[in-house]
């Protein structure tokens, strides 16, 4: 006989010492094995009658029903009318502007004067910032994202009172204190050390543990000396597990903006690279305006960028080259942007992000915009390990799909086979909707179990 596969090595581990808390999903399954800009539609799996096991928070194995062994005192979850897929991942979301999507008129930097820092400026009350990142969690769990790399404000309660939220669901999240020293209201600002100070408190208080993690999070170049930067830079050096979160080549006044107050670099991404803040683990929002030389460069150091978008279209900033980022292997997730993006929903982020590849004359296949909202999201944070499919050993958060949530998708399927054109069609009319129920770590959310 054939080696035993290591799935069925810890397949059988399993049932043996932990069977009573084992569960049985029959479902269809879909997910991402790899990426499929680089391996074609085979390296999407899908399953239209499985089974996965799960124990202990973890899957132990997923195949069809017809080939699962099921332990005979699993708990068995019958889900054979949905489809199921991995949470979302969302890459780049601002947990403290919930209060102020959908607001009206502005683009980037007037966003900011505007709503972005009057509404910031509340946050140095744990209670405040407590209640809406539980509202925030909620939301996103509703819609579907199980992770997400999350912006508090520059008050270190903000973040404590966000991991505190995330702790007690159970989450897989990663968020920072925001690092900003200048070009900001003074009520906003703090000091290269004092930043560096309260960064390093809350990477130990909260880093690694459970399932959170810690992002250095200067907001972007403008609000940043080149001493903080360098504060940026000795954070990352000192806890080289923690990610790196900020934003890059948003808007042109914005890319402007930089090149006045950094004459000497070659350009916006050079900023971050002469402190050393381009990595493995950084993490860059939208990067819209770049050159071809700068995503050679993001390449090479193996950072990642996160588009956004449905805030892209929104706050006008522009339309986000994906060609380039494919060019180069650049890893890509998606990001909502709360609130300069109007939806959580990286259904309709994948949406937006279709419609941006088309303006363009770039199409975006319904199997690669499936994974930056999966398994692209988790190689982006580098969590691939952790989460992003259904492989034999990672954490059990998935979604559980209603494919006729509403009279429009359900009469668009009704005569749709292929699972790829009934992706298509979830991708383009799905929304918070679509979401019947959200899975954290083997077990159905709801807000009321806190």
């Amino acid at each position: 006989r054939a080696q035993r596969s290591a799935a069925n090595i810890l397949y059988l581990a399993l049932s043996l010492t932990m069977a009573n808390s084992i569960k049985a999903i029959h479902a269809s399954f879909l997910h991402c094995l790899a990426n499929p800009d680089v391996g074609g539609q085979d390296v999407v799996q899908f399953i239209e009658h499985g089974t996965m096991l799960v124990a202990n928070g973890k899957v132990i194995k997923l195949g069809t029903a017809d080939s699962i062994d099921v332990p005979n005192n699993a708990t068995v979850v019958d889900l054979s009318n949905k489809l199921v897929m991995p949470g979302f991942v969302d890459t780049h979301i601002h947990f403290p502007q919930v209060d102020v999507i959908a607001s009206y008129g502005t683009q980037l930097l007037d966003w900011l004067e505007r709503y972005t820092f009057p509404e910031e400026s509340r946050y140095s009350d744990y209670e405040l910032a407590e209640k809406t990142a539980s509202f925030f969690l909620d939301e996103l769990l509703s819609n579907g994202t199980t992770t997400a790399l999350v912006f508090g404000t520059v008050h270190p309660e903000s973040v404590d009172a966000f991991f505190s939220q995330a702790a007690a669901r159970n989450l897989r999240m990663i968020c920072g204190k925001v690092m900003m020293d200048r070009n900001a209201p003074s009520n906003l600002t703090d000091t290269p050390e004092s930043s560096f100070d309260d960064s390093q408190r809350l990477i130990n208080d909260w880093h690694d543990k459970g399932r959170l993690g810690y992002a250095v999070t200067p907001r972007f170049a403008p609000t940043s000396s080149p001493e903080q930067l360098a504060m940026a830079q000795k954070l990352l050096d000192e806890n080289p597990t923690v990610h790196l979160h900020t934003h890059m080549a948003e808007n042109g006044n914005e890319c402007d903006w930089v090149r006045e107050l950094f004459p000497d670099a070659e350009d916006y991404l050079a900023v971050y690279e002469k402190y050393k803040l381009v990595r493995k683990r950084s993490v860059f929002a939208h990067s819209i305006h770049l050159s071809d030389n700068a995503w050679k460069r993001l390449a090479k150091d193996d950072a990642a960028v996160s588009h956004c978008p449905c805030s892209n279209l929104f706050i006008g900033s522009g339309l986000f080259d994906l060609r380039a980022a494919q060019k180069h292997s650049v890893k890509v997730g998606l990001g909502t942007d709360v609130g300069g993006g109007d939806s959580f929903s990286l259904l309709r982020a994948s949406n937006e992000a279709y419609k941006i590849q088309q303006l363009q004359n770039h199409t975006l296949t319904p199997e690669h915009a499936f994974y930056l909202a999966t398994l692209g999201g988790a190689k982006a944070l580098d969590l691939d390990n952790q989460i992003g499919n259904f492989e034999p050993g990672k954490e059990a958060d998935f979604i559980v799909i209603d494919e006729q949530a509403t009279p429009l998708i359900s009469r668009r399927t009704s005569s749709q086979t292929h699972w790829r054109d009934r992706l298509f069609t979830l991708l383009m009319l799905g929304d918070d909707r679509s979401i019947e129920q959200t899975w954290i770590m083997g077990e159905p959310y709801s807000p009321s179990s806190l």
